[in-house]
């Protein structure tokens, strides 16, 4: 259901097909590709504007309208999709994203629910975020019920991908990402539930060197991620 648009609402996402109340957002273009083969029937593309590819149609779990849509790489890109996707309509959203692990019990590919984010980035600041900001409790709490597995707790956000050992103190998190804190962050002041739930795709050892994901694991991780998340933002007339 589309509502009235504000004046930034097309200006770097281009709608070719209708949007969901109900989004996904990956960070990766391709991610949201092949989440949407994978959770939509027959996926219209809703943008191909500057690289961010988005895709809508009716979910195969539900029949529902669900929009999957890119918001690049950190949280600048994140907030500017964000935006432009509420003021078009969007009403409720999940992160499906990636993160390094903090906690070296974590295993590469295991689910993180982020409950809260510790903000170590600029956008989230900008945003008017304190030191930490939460997801959306009812959507977070549902993010648990339909992905039991996954560890749940605060992880934090920050700017830079290569930080080259310059780690900021990350506390009690247990990973580390790029835009949770910001997606939290402009969800509450647009009064729009954002959940974040992520994949870890690195480890660091006790020297910093880091281990990656490969693609084939990565992409089921993407996948029950999906699946989860899908299932936490229900259908629009729950």
């Amino acid at each position: 259901m589309s509502h009235p648009e504000s004046q930034h609402a097309r200006i770097h996402l281009h709608p070719t097909a209708e949007l969901a109340e109900r989004v996904l957002l990956p960070g990766d273009p391709g991610r949201a590709l092949a989440l949407a083969q994978t959770l939509i029937t027959e996926p219209r593309m809703f943008n191909h504007h500057r690289g961010l590819w988005g895709y809508s149609g009716p979910a195969r779990a539900d029949g529902a309208p669900l929009t999957i849509q890119s918001t690049g790489i950190g949280g600048p890109s994140a907030a500017i999709v964000l935006s432009e996707l509420i003021a078009l309509g969007a009403r409720r959203a999940v992160r499906v994203g990636t993160c390094a692990a903090l906690d070296a019990d974590l295993r590469l590919g295991e689910i993180v629910i982020a409950r809260e984010s510790i903000c170590l980035d600029g956008t989230s600041r900008a945003l008017g975020a304190g030191e930490r900001v939460a997801g959306d409790p009812a959507l977070t709490q549902a993010l648990l019920r339909h992905a039991p597995g996954a560890r749940a707790g605060a992880v934090a956000s920050v700017d830079l991908f290569y930080d080259a050992g310059r780690r900021p103190d990350t506390r009690d998190a247990l990973a580390i990402e790029l835009a949770s804190a910001t997606l939290f962050a402009l969800g509450a002041a647009s009064d729009v539930p954002v959940a974040s739930l992520l994949a870890v795709s690195d480890k660091f050892d006790a020297r910093g060197a880091r281990s990656r994901i490969d693609a084939h694991d990565l992409l089921a991780a993407a996948e029950r991620m999906g699946a989860a998340a899908l299932a936490a933002l229900g259908r629009a007339d729950q």
